[in-house]
C-alpha cells in the first residue's frame, strides 16, 4: 500500500460527525440530493501542476457535475491519476483552484479537509486492501475509525454492503483468499460505507479479465442509479469508459483537448482522440512522458 492510499484509508477527524452523515445519508436519501443538477460536485479552474521540472497538468479547467459518471481518458503518465489525488487533497496545485462543493480543498485546514474526505469514496487502482485483515475488518475500517457503531450494527453495515456489490459469505476471509475481482469488489464496498457524495474509481478493470472486468462497470452503473453517486473513473479501457460514461474527458499533453459523449468521441476529428479510440500508436505520446508519481 503506497503513502497515497495510506493517507487517504487514515485520515480521522471528529467521529460524531460522521456518524450523523451515515444517518442523514441511508437509502431514505440520495446522496446527492442536496445538490441542483446544475452545480457541479467537483471543480478545478486553470490548475496546473508539476513534479520537479515535470509539468503534468498545464491548466485543467473541468466540472464534474452531481449523479454522473465522469470518465477522464488518456494514455498513461498524462496526469489522470494526480487529478484524483487533487481532488482529495492529498497533493495541492502549483496553481489554480480545486473545489469539492462548495470548499476550495487547496485552502482548507487539515481538520476541515478530513471532514471533506469522508463524503468521498476511493477505489484504488490495486483495491489496497490490508492483507491481514479479513474481508469484513477491511469493509468495516471507516466506520471503526470515524464513527462509534456498535460491532452489530457494523458488521450489519458491511454485509449489507457486500450484498450490494454482489458478495456473500466472505467475511471471514483474508485478501489473499480472493480473486482479483473479489477483491476490487471488497475495496468498492469499503469505498461506500459512509455513503459517500463522490466516488473516484482509479483504473477500475486494470488486471482483470473481460468477463470480470464488466462486472465491475455493472456495479459502477448499479452505484450511480441506486444511491445517486457521482463518480469520476480514470482509465483507458475503451470498453469500460463506453459502459459507464455520461461523459467523457480526454487529457493529452496536460490539458484538456476534448469533452463529450462516446459516440461524440468516435466522431472527433482530433487526431490525438482519433488515435486512441482507433487503438493508434501515437508518436507524440513518446514525447510528452510525465509521471504520475509525486515525491513522498
Amino acid at each position: 500500500m503506497d503513502h497515497f492510499t495510506h493517507r487517504f484509508l487514515c485520515h480521522r477527524y471528529d467521529h460524531r460527525h460522521v456518524a450523523d452523515a451515515t444517518e442523514k445519508n441511508g437509502q431514505e436519501q440520495s446522496p446527492g440530493s442536496g445538490l441542483a443538477l446544475s452545480t457541479p460536485v467537483v471543480r478545478l479552474v486553470d490548475v496546473h501542476k508539476s513534479f520537479g521540472r515535470q509539468q503534468v497538468l498545464r491548466g485543467v479547467t473541468l466540472d464534474i457535475p452531481p449523479e454522473r459518471t465522469t470518465v477522464v481518458l488518456g494514455p498513461s503518465g498524462v496526469g489522470k491519476s494526480v487529478i484524483l489525488k487533487l481532488i482529495t487533497g492529498l497533493i495541492q496545485p502549483d496553481q489554480g483552484e480545486v473545489w469539492f462543493c462548495d470548499k476550495r480543498i487547496d485552502q482548507l485546514h487539515r481538520r476541515e479537509l478530513d471532514r471533506l474526505r469522508t463524503r468521498i469514496g476511493f477505489l484504488f487502482q490495486m483495491a489496497a486492501l490490508f492483507d491481514s485483515m479479513t474481508v469484513e475488518e477491511n469493509v468495516s475500517f471507516p466506520l471503526t475509525e470515524h464513527t462509534e457503531f456498535s460491532r452489530e450494527e457494523r458488521h450489519e453495515r458491511v454485509r449489507k454492503a457486500l450484498h450490494t456489490v454482489g458478495l456473500e459469505g466472505v467475511e471471514h476471509k483474508l485478501p489473499s483468499e480472493l480473486s482479483g475481482g473479489q477483491k476490487k469488489r471488497v475495496a468498492l464496498a469499503r469505498a461506500i460505507m459512509l455513503n459517500p457524495l463522490l466516488v473516484l474509481y482509479d483504473e477500475p478493470t486494470t488486471g482483470l479479465d473481460p468477463i470480470r472486468a464488466d462486472g465491475i462497470n455493472e456495479l459502477i452503473l448499479k452505484l450511480r442509479h441506486e444511491l445517486g453517486v457521482s463518480g469520476i473513473v480514470v482509465t483507458h479501457d475503451l470498453a469500460s469508459a463506453r459502459k459507464v460514461a455520461d461523459r467523457l474527458v480526454m487529457i493529452h499533453d496536460g490539458q484538456i483537448i476534448a469533452e463529450g459523449s462516446f459516440s461524440e468521441f468516435a466522431c472527433s476529428d482530433n487526431p490525438h482522440v482519433r488515435r486512441f479510440i482507433a487503438g493508434q500508436w501515437d508518436p507524440c505520446e513518446d514525447e510528452v512522458v510525465s509521471n504520475e508519481w509525486s515525491p513522498r
